[in-house]
């Protein structure tokens, strides 16, 4: 059950009471800069091929799936927040382990970059400028760290690949249920994190790290709201969507014969999550228009897609040693606006694990995949493959 915060007390020594009177004593009216920022981060390392059935069915969010993949650093993160001032909140988050080529690892890239302006002294309104997390889908705003499986769903996560843009977001949500978000982001309750009851945004539309490519931004807005119950299991539905215009660029296309522009790229989701108090339960489907491949012209059109997933969990302990068991199938069909010639994609597929974590620092995740992708772009007008593969992930948190 949903239980509340638990305030840890802090005790104060002689010799602490000593100091502390002799830096007020010596004018020390001044919180120090290491007193208002704190250091966090986590790191993922992954191997994908075991009772692997065939080794040239890949995907492009994680690059050691399939032939001639090995062990991976997927995540390296670190996180510098705190509260720079009593209404500016920063947060700055690169990635040491970006992978930009199937050959190149390792790459520091940014992440997130962002300062949250409180207009109101309750901090319930909110302005975010920089890059940060785009509010579209549960899934895609999830921290990887508290995610159950290996990659996000296709369905959602191609209309935000990497989650992230650039731009300038309003939230709001009244103080305790801001407290109520900050609870269920445990590693235990899978949660989100704080983005609002409402959303409202305007953002580049490129993608993250990628320069804006036309004259036109992108606008998001989003409702979420977590019910709480009378028996402490909580419940929250949320409604997204986002219009603008995507520019596939000269650096996707496969050839000179296949040619980019500007398309329509919109969208509509619904997402209804049940937080794992013990049994859980996720679920998340869009719809919408956006860049595709036409094998049918060789040309890129903008063409409707839809996809989604539903995914259910139960937690519970042994000695103290929290497990997290999970099944989640997915479908979609369309384009992936970010890949090579926006190419289209249609992928069946179905995970099975359990995520062990036998203390706060160390997590053990295993996942067994059947998948069936067909993926059409100029390069290979039909590239479809199947088969199964067991997925172990190491997390280290700290």
């Amino acid at each position: 059950m949903l239980t509340a915060p638990v305030a840890i007390a802090q005790t104060t020594t002689s010799a602490d009471s000593i100091t502390a009177t002799t830096a007020q004593g010596a004018g020390a009216d001044k919180t120090r800069w290491y007193d208002k920022i704190s250091l966090r981060g986590y790191v993922q390392v992954r191997y994908n091929r075991l009772l692997e059935t065939n080794p040239q069915l890949k995907t492009e969010y994680d690059k050691s799936v399939g032939d001639k993949g090995g062990f991976l650093i997927r995540r390296a993160r670190l996180v510098l927040s705190g509260d720079i001032s009593e209404r500016v909140y920063l947060y700055i988050q690169p990635d040491l382990a970006s992978s930009p080529s199937n050959s190149s690892l390792h790459y520091a890239q940014l992440r997130d970059a962002y300062f949250d302006v409180a207009l109101t002294k309750k901090k319930e309104y909110r302005l975010r400028v920089g890059q940060s997390k785009i509010p579209f889908g549960f899934e895609n705003m999830q921290s990887s760290q508290n995610r159950l499986t290996q990659d996000r769903a296709d369905g959602l996560n191609s209309a935000l690949p990497n989650e992230r843009d650039l731009g300038l977001i309003f939230y709001w949500a009244p103080a305790h249920i801001r407290e109520r978000f900050s609870e269920l982001a445990s590693r235990r309750l899978k949660g989100s994190g704080d983005y609002g009851v409402f959303a409202l945004g305007v953002y580049n539309g490129q993608t993250v790290n990628r320069a804006e490519a036309n004259n036109n931004q992108h606008l998001v807005t989003r409702v979420s709201y977590p019910i709480a119950l009378k028996n402490g299991q909580v419940i929250e539905p949320s409604l997204q969507a986002y219009t603008g215009t995507y520019t596939v660029t000269a650096d996707q296309l496969s050839s000179n014969a296949i040619k980019g522009g500007d398309f329509k790229d919109r969208r509509v989701a619904a997402s209804l999550v049940v937080y794992p108090q013990p049994f859980g339960f996720q679920a998340e489907y869009n719809l919408g228009e956006g860049p595709e491949f036409d094998p049918a012209t060789s040309t890129i059109k903008t063409k409707p897609l839809e996809g989604g997933y539903a995914q259910a969990m139960y937690f519970f302990k042994v000695a103290g040693q929290a497990f997290i068991p999970f099944v989640k199938a997915q479908y979609y069909n369309g384009g992936k606006k970010s890949e090579t010639d926006a190419r289209h994609s249609k992928v069946y597929e179905t995970e099975l694990g359990v995520e062990w974590q036998p203390m706060s620092a160390f997590e053990l995740a295993a996942q067994y995949t059947i998948s069936d992708r067909t993926t059409q772009d100029a390069r290979n007008l039909n590239n479809r493959q199947h088969g199964q593969f067991l997925r172990l992930q190491a997390q280290f948190n700290f």
